[in-house]
């Protein structure tokens, strides 16, 4: 590819690169373009869900994609109580065949006959059960990564290395500086190594592979990633050689060769059988994907145990150009990752914390506006960044519409799903056009939420669009404050605050749910195994 074509500029179609339009006095303006103010966009669709009601109804394909989810054959209530019927049916059968046992090997009676059927039920329920049961995925151990304190980064320190860079003006640092002031981020988000070193950009005349490259790079996933991995391994005497059966790595924006899956096998010397996978380019959501991943790995794979990682680097995605839309993820992601142990072992549910219970996923890149909302591109200096649309909101909002519509007949009581057809009888039915839309009590189903920290304006509009109290949000507010968006690892550091908090009982559910690049909206559900009622410090 020429350079022309490298840049941008090129005519090639097929490529989202940088389209340039042009106004009615005749100046160009770029795809990326601010639009409007990222307070106007939040309020707007804070606004938009708080009080339109045709933007809250529910879509009718959605819930019936959730009711399909739905195996009343692989719930062990279900067969319960269907063995409890046939059950009780067999014993009064018993009772009033009980002349007739004797001579039941002479002469077969009409109630000796349905004893037969009942029984030939009973094991055909047992059978069916078997076939459609789901291998249970218990999460034994977590471990988040926490920076040690030289790689604190406050807001001022971070307009300090963005200065001691040389490559942004003033009005620049002045756009950046009030993204921050408003972003939710606290003063102990920490960054990598090689963004400390703004000082080599400099006197290379701005140019950030100095130190921006991909060994930089490498070391920065060998920190976070072998620094989770050490501690869960040496929390749970696990021998990486031999009880490791899955490893799964997601990581977004830095994809080498070999993958960093190869990297963590060649480390821990892992043995020649395991199965290996690397998700790469699904941002923020792609640690409930790995999840959902590791679930159906599990239905086919008996006795194993998983490991997940998720962490996102950020040294080569230090954006160095002048696009205030590409400058805007300067402001938010910071150094993080999570480790997860995972098990669908028998024997390991004594030791597990928690319990899977549901996954969705919902993927809206077929629409367009979707797909482009974030976005990894050069500017039209030839300089990678990121782009974050000032669309994102509304996109982010109809994924989260479709994907808890899909998890609600999932997670709901039986009591929720009878006022929501008696909703969908009067809409339906006897077409009511006055009706509000039906918005269901979300703390009947859950006890604690880890929302993705996208930044304080995507809590805000979900706060209000959930219906959710300011204690619902805590977990994800302290997450932004002390550590900033650290992407598919967030969810990992929420649940780590609601164990610290010392309110968890044992049965309480957790709702985890993120969003991504595509765009992608994902839900996982855990239910506690363990009581943790003894608060613990949240100093760290």
């Amino acid at each position: 590819m020429d350079n022309q074509g490298m840049n941008g500029l090129g005519t090639t179609s097929s490529l989202r690169r940088r389209v340039r339009r042009t106004d009615s006095s005749g100046s160009e303006r770029t795809f990326y373009a601010l639009a409007e103010s990222t307070r106007v966009a939040w309020e707007r669709v804070k606004s938009l869900y708080s009080s339109d009601p045709d933007t809250r109804t529910a879509d009718m394909s959605d819930v019936k994609q959730g009711y399909r989810f739905i195996d009343p054959l692989a719930s062990e209530t279900t067969i319960f109580v269907i063995t409890s019927l046939f059950m009780f049916f067999l014993m009064c059968q018993l009772y009033l065949s009980r002349k007739q046992l004797i001579e039941l090997l002479q002469n077969l009676e009409f109630h000796s006959v349905e004893v037969i059927i009942v029984m030939i039920l009973l094991l055909t329920v047992q059978v069916a059960y078997r076939l459609h049961k789901v291998r249970p995925v218990f999460l034994l151990d977590f471990v988040t990564y926490k920076a040690p304190e030289r790689l604190a980064t406050s807001t001022e320190h971070f307009l300090e290395l963005s200065e001691r860079a040389g490559v942004f003006n003033q009005d620049q640092l002045a756009f950046q500086r009030k993204l921050l002031e408003r972003s939710g981020l606290g003063e102990k988000t920490s960054f990598p190594d090689a963004m400390h070193r703004a000082d080599e950009i400099k006197n290379a005349n701005g140019n950030g592979h100095v130190v921006l490259n991909m060994h930089n790079a490498r070391m920065e996933a060998e920190q976070v990633i072998f620094g989770v991995l050490d501690e869960l391994f040496a929390k749970n005497n696990i021998d990486p050689k031999v009880d490791i059966d899955i490893l799964i790595v997601n990581c977004s924006l830095f994809n080498p060769t070999p993958s960093l899956s190869a990297m963590v096998v060649n480390k821990y010397k892992m043995k020649q059988s395991i199965r290996t996978y690397n998700l790469a380019g699904m941002g923020c959501s792609a640690g409930l994907i790995a999840v959902d991943l590791c679930k159906d790995l599990f239905q086919a794979h008996k006795n194993v145990r998983c490991v997940i990682v998720s962490t996102e680097n950020i040294t080569q995605n230090w954006y160095l150009g002048k696009e205030k839309s590409m400058l805007i993820s300067n402001t938010l992601f910071r150094l993080g990752g999570a480790g997860i142990l995972l098990s669908n072992r028998g024997a390991d549910r004594r030791l597990a914390r928690f319990q899977l219970m549901h996954t969705v996923r919902t993927h809206s890149g077929a629409v367009d506006l979707a797909y482009d909302s974030i976005f990894q591109m050069e500017d039209k200096e030839g300089i990678r960044g990121v782009k974050l649309s000032k669309n994102i909101m509304d996109v982010a909002g109809n994924a989260l519409k479709s994907n808890v519509t899909t998890l609600a007949p999932l997670v709901f009581p039986f009591a929720v799903h009878i006022k929501f057809g008696l909703y969908v009888l009067k809409k339906k039915v006897l077409k009511m056009k006055s009706i509000p839309p039906f918005v269901p009590d979300f703390h009947r189903a859950f006890k604690f939420f880890c929302i993705h920290t996208g930044g304080r304006g995507v809590l805000d509009v979900l706060e209000d669009a959930l219906k959710l109290t300011q204690d619902d949000l805590k977990p994800s507010r302290f997450v932004l404050e002390r550590f900033g968006n650290v992407s598919s690892a967030s969810v990992w550091y929420e649940l780590e605050y609601v164990e610290k908090c010392g309110k968890l009982q044992r049965g309480d559910r957790i709702w985890q749910i993120a969003f991504g690049s595509g765009f992608k909206c994902n839900s996982a559900v855990w239910k506690s195994l363990y009581t943790q009622n003894i608060p613990q410090s949240l100093d760290y």
